[in-house]
């Protein structure tokens, strides 16, 4: 088996380089990784949510989330039918209209998207930081609300049933052979006078991506949404109209 010169690149990155070559092939250590890296990817997708564990974390975070579902009742639909990820089927819908609560600044929404394992593993951990530092500044929140089968304009509807002006989902990400629990935030501010129950597109979101210990780490990423929220309270506008100006945290 032949090394490669730029082995010592592993060192600083999980990409795949520098895996050396047998003849014109992997070695056979090298290939197995890849084999077993493309398994947790796909593991990853058909992953689902640990709700009892998790409602019941959220719960000490902030008290009373709500569980709900997409009109996906299944992986294999919500993988063929990305429309019906985007919905909320109508039980959940009447549960959100009659929760009876007020008016409140933001609705934050943790969703499964491609990799619910994303969320069984960091979602905790970084509420734990993120809902504290909120409600320290003064913000109102809504019921968390989980959602099964869900996909990332699903916090749409749930922004529009409990009338909030600024919607943040936390959902996991399509997995990567090197990341199959990235965590991904997607933040909209839209007007109350003109917010619509759904159709939003991508350009009225601003993303925040890779939230995980080997990615963006949990501390650097609350200070992250925190400015970008802000700022989406104070200007009134989100997308492709709001630039992230943050930089880097010193140090």
């Amino acid at each position: 088996m032949e090394t490669d010169p730029w082995e010592f690149l592993q060192a600083y990155t999980a990409a795949r380089i520098a895996r050396g070559r047998a003849g014109y092939s992997l070695p056979t250590r090298a290939l197995l990784d890849f084999q077993l890296d493309h398994a947790r990817a796909r593991d990853a997708v058909y992953s689902t949510l640990e709700t009892g564990r998790l409602l019941a974390e959220i719960d000490r975070i902030q008290p009373r989330p709500v569980l709900l579902q997409s009109q996906a009742p299944d992986r294999r639909t919500y993988l063929q039918r990305p429309d019906q990820g985007r919905r909320l089927d109508a039980e959940s819908w009447l549960r959100l209209q009659t929760l009876g609560t007020s008016p409140a600044d933001l609705s934050i929404v943790v969703a499964d998207g491609l990799s619910a394992t994303a969320i069984n593993t960091h979602v905790t951990p970084l509420l734990s930081q993120l809902v504290p530092e909120l409600v320290a500044q003064g913000w109102t929140l809504a019921p968390i609300c989980l959602v099964q089968q869900g996909r990332v304009a699903i916090a749409d509807e749930v922004a529009y049933a409990l009338k909030t002006n600024v919607t943040l989902i936390l959902i996991g990400e399509r997995p990567g052979l090197t990341s199959p629990d990235s965590l991904g935030a997607y933040l909209t501010y839209v007007d109350a006078l003109t917010r619509p129950r759904s159709g939003l597109t991508d350009e009225s979101r601003n993303c925040v991506s890779n939230i995980r210990p080997e990615g963006m780490p949990y501390d650097f990423a609350t200070q992250k949404l925190l400015y970008l929220l802000t700022e989406m309270k104070t200007r009134k506008l989100s997308g492709v109209q709001l630039k992230d100006e943050m930089g880097l945290l010193d140090g």
